[in-house]
């Protein structure tokens, strides 16, 4: 028996996950981070909280950029806090990352406000 769930429902409750407070620090971090990495070359990506692009290089606008990076939103805020480095997470296996320029290590830890 094949049970099928309306994509809308899916997508609600998607959305009803996001913690207000989380979604406001992922936002004002990685707005931060647009600062100190001009561009478009690396798309940073934190689901379902938000994306953004940043970084010198050659960019994209349509399909799958060439330099991703996809983490939780845990992982990011514990990097822009400096709580934990880039390479500890990349060898954890927290961060998902492809790409040549797909390395934000240069950017880390974040202070809001700089």
């Amino acid at each position: 028996m094949l049970i099928t769930v309306p994509l809308q429902s899916c997508l609600v409750k998607s959305m009803s996950n996001r913690d207000p407070e989380v979604m406001q620090q992922v936002k004002a971090t990685l707005a931060q981070l647009v600062k100190l990495a001009p561009g478009r070359a690396i798309e940073v990506r934190i689901p379902p909280y938000a994306a953004v692009q940043c970084g010198e290089g050659p960019s994209h606008s349509r399909g799958t950029p060439p330099n991703v990076i996809e983490m939780s939103a845990e992982t990011w805020l514990a990097l822009a806090s400096g709580e934990v480095t880039w390479k500890v997470a990349l060898e954890s296996g927290a961060i998902s990352a492809s790409g040549a320029r797909a390395d934000l290590s240069e950017y880390l830890p974040i202070r809001i406000g700089k």
